[in-house]
């Protein structure tokens, strides 16, 4: 598929049908997210796969909220027929390391010098490289994020280390509805003039 073609059919799904992904096709997922920048060439993510039934069910028993803060029941029922899913972790400690070494030169892991946690952005940049993937093997896909009181129990679910923590979940499977879905059927995408400044803040005058 034509880049231009992936960027534009990008879309999160949310409803999946019965037909397995192929080993393959998630194998492709991985190896393109590892692909994605990350500062200092830090490296600091990891991807915990989640491609057998029992597993999927487990990560919905140890992250579905049982008093969530708004009706989620419809958003669960359809993500819940996803096959497979990916949870993006990073390690913030990998980052501090890694700056801390000569080249950096940050020794004192100061956090307060990081203008935003780059640990989160390099995850979140891996996670879009999935979901373009998935566009271009003819898949859906939809990223979402893990409450934070649900993070202890995912951990204890799947012996994810302290060091690590959720920078959200791919799910993978193919569309049910090539329909859009979600909130783009609610909201128009801004124009680009609105959303882009050339030379200052609101153009040049």
């Amino acid at each position: 598929m034509e880049f231009q073609d992936v960027v534009r059919r990008r879309r999160m799904v949310r409803r999946f049908t019965d037909e397995p992904v192929a080993a393959d096709a998630v194998d492709r997922l991985v190896r393109n997210a590892v692909r994605a920048p990350s500062a200092g060439f830090a490296q600091g993510w990891s991807f915990l796969v989640l491609t057998e039934p029992d597993d999927v069910a487990r990560f919905w028993a140890a992250t579905s909220p049982e008093q969530p803060e708004r009706s989620m029941s419809a958003w669960l029922a359809g993500m819940r027929t996803a096959p497979v899913l990916v949870v993006v972790l990073t390690s913030k400690d990998v980052y501090l390391d890694r700056y801390a070494e000569d080249d950096k030169g940050w020794a004192d892991r100061d956090e307060n010098r990081w203008a935003v946690p780059y640990w989160h952005v390099d995850a979140g940049m891996a996670a879009l490289l999935m979901l373009q993937t998935a566009v271009d093997a003819g898949l859906g896909a939809c990223f979402f994020g893990v409450a934070p009181g649900e993070v202890a129990r995912l951990r204890a679910a799947f012996g994810i280390p302290d060091a690590y923590a959720p920078t959200g979940v791919v799910a993978v499977g193919h569309p049910a509805d090539r329909a859009t879905t979600g909130s783009p059927r609610r909201r128009a995408r801004k124009p680009l003039d609105d959303v882009v400044h050339r030379g200052r803040w609101g153009g040049r005058s």
